[in-house]
This record gives structure tokens, sequence and C-alpha cells, in this order.
């Protein structure tokens, strides 16, 4: 599975770091005791806790080898770019969209995207249409069968 753009925001990294943090010497060590403490108590084939506590460990395992790997691979952008008058990674976008809705998004990286938050991933088929825009710009993006438009509306960087 392609795992995207390499980009990520100092916040995005931060986030990244504490999840590894979190898992490795938070919720490791507390599974670890539980498997070994269900290990003690004879037949394992039965024993949902240590079943589940092993299940468990294997998820905490492959997501740790995950974000050890991604965090080698990402470059943080922590700086604005000079243009701060275009939309580029990092960018607060407000949206008008053929309807008049408006909507805030800010271009990140692809392991930090949570659209919830208004955080839109740069591989979007949305955020690639942005990229180089100024204000009063028009995008549309396809999907489907529908094509929808959208008008910048404003531009900002900084959290």
């Amino acid at each position: 599975m392609p795992r995207g753009s390499a980009y990520i925001t100092a916040a995005g990294e931060k986030a990244l770091r504490a999840e590894l943090h979190q898992l490795w010497k938070v919720e490791r060590p507390v599974v670890t005791a539980a498997v070994s403490e269900a290990a003690k108590q004879g037949d394992r084939s039965e024993n949902g806790d240590y079943i589940y506590g092993k299940r468990r460990l294997a998820e905490i395992d492959r997501r740790v080898r995950f974000l050890g790997k991604r965090l080698d691979e990402v470059q943080v952008v922590d700086r604005v770019p000079d243009d701060q008058s275009r939309v580029f990674f990092g960018a607060w976008v407000t949206l008008e969209d053929d309807t008049g809705e408006e909507k805030k998004l800010r271009i990140v990286g692809p392991d930090e995207f949570d659209l919830s938050q208004g955080l839109l991933s740069m591989d979007s088929p949305l955020a690639k249409a942005l990229i180089g825009k100024r204000i009063d710009d028009e995008v549309s993006v396809q999907v489907g069968e529908h094509t929808h438009y959208y008008c910048v509306l404003a531009i900002h960087y900084g959290d």
C-alpha cells in the first residue's frame, strides 16, 4: 500500500511521536503484563485474556514498526512559504462550494488528515486542485459522476 506524500506538519509529527510513545511505553507494558498473567492460568487455547492480549500485542507491534519507519521517512514542513498569497502545504483555506456553503480546511500530510477537524490530505483530489491557487480562484473536482466547484475565499498560514 502506498504511504502517500512524505510531508508532515510539526503538529502532525508531534502527534505521531506521542502515539508511538503511548503505544511503546504505556500500552505495551500493560498488555504484556496481562498476557503473562493470563499465561500462568493454564490452558491458553481457551483463555480469552491470553488470546486477546496476544492479538493486541501484535497490533501494537505492527503499529509501532509502522510509526518508527514513517517517522524516519517524513519531512517536517515547519516554515511558511515565501508567497503566502497562494495555497501551499500547511495553508488554511476557506472555500465556498457551489451551494454557497463555506468550509475551512488545512492542507496537511496524509498521516494527519482528519476531515472532522478540517485537515485535508495533500494527496486528495481537492488539495491537489488547490495547490498554487490564489484568493478568488476557482477549482473543480470530479467525484464519481459529479463535479464540485469551489472558490477560494481566504488563505492563511499558522495554527
